[in-house]
């Protein structure tokens, strides 16, 4: 469970963390809408424009400045990932931050990218921050202490915020609600979904796939293909306070952070809880 002495309660972080989200994507949305930023090519062949690196640069002063109140936590951001393994691996609390989610889906003009914000204790997601600015929409969650409900909440716009939950797992005869990526269908994922007698596919790019599964607009989200930790940490966080799951697609075990020195995920699976036809 997360900290909720010298670290504050988990409500006041994450009214903190949503004002930095918030703030980073403004700054993208201040890209985005003027259409001058310029595309880089990482190692990986990933983009990286200039929105990735307004957005960091707002996380991590936000970051900083909460330190006073909630303690100095070390940071692990997409954009500033060159941490030795032999420092990261004496972290037992840290943020998980990928400033821009879904760089491809932000240069497509799609409106389908993130700013995402976790904080992992022992491995746990135990709070996280997701928040789309170009369709002004933020999901948070977190863990309570014990004997208190988790956190998990949805608000559109100004709109009021909702409490989320994951949908009840479909009926032997219903059709599954199965998120795919824009970007990314392998051919796994097509062999996973020919094991469903019906399916509807959802496209959506960046984190928000994870969120249509915590806030039941989903069933499922098989991800068989590569990710980083900083992809799933934020919305992860949500799943699980919104009663889900994110599976280690091979061992059916939940998905842990930091446990050594690469930063890639295995192939997981995002449920409701494991059920006929995949598992």
């Amino acid at each position: 469970m997360i900290d909720t002495t010298a670290a504050g309660t988990p409500r006041a972080k994450l009214t903190a963390l949503e004002t930095i989200a918030r703030k980073a994507g403004a700054a993208i949305m201040d890209i985005y809408e003027s259409g001058d930023f310029t595309v880089d090519m990482k190692a990986d062949d990933s983009p990286l424009t200039t929105a990735d690196r307004a957005a960091h640069a707002v996380i991590v002063e936000g970051l900083k400045e909460m330190e006073a109140e909630f303690g100095a936590t070390p940071i692990l951001s997409e954009e500033d990932a060159d941490i030795r393994w032999d420092v990261r691996s004496e972290w037992s609390r840290y943020w998980l931050v990928d400033p821009l989610d879904g760089t491809k889906e932000f240069i497509k003009r799609n409106g389908e990218f993130t700013v995402n914000i976790a904080l992992i204790e022992q491995g746990v997601p135990t709070m996280g921050v997701v928040y789309a600015p170009a369709i002004e929409t933020l999901y948070v969650g977190a863990q309570q202490s014990e004997g208190q409900a988790p956190i998990a909440e949805k608000q559109v716009g100004e709109g009021e915020r909702q409490a989320i939950s994951v949908a009840q797992v479909p009926g032997e005869q219903d059709s599954w609600r199965i998120v795919g990526s824009r970007s990314h269908q392998s051919d796994d994922f097509k062999a996973f979904v020919a094991n469903f007698h019906a399916c509807d596919i959802v496209a959506m790019g960046s984190s928000l796939k994870l969120c249509l599964v915590a806030e039941g607009a989903a069933d499922l989200y098989p991800r068989l293909g590569p990710t980083c930790e900083w992809d799933t940490g934020a919305a992860h966080a949500v799943v699980e306070a919104a009663g889900g799951q994110v599976l280690n697609a091979e061992t059916r075990q939940a998905l842990r952070y930091n446990q050594h020195d690469s930063v890639l995920n295995p192939y997981f699976i995002v449920c409701a809880r494991p059920a006929a036809p995949w598992a």
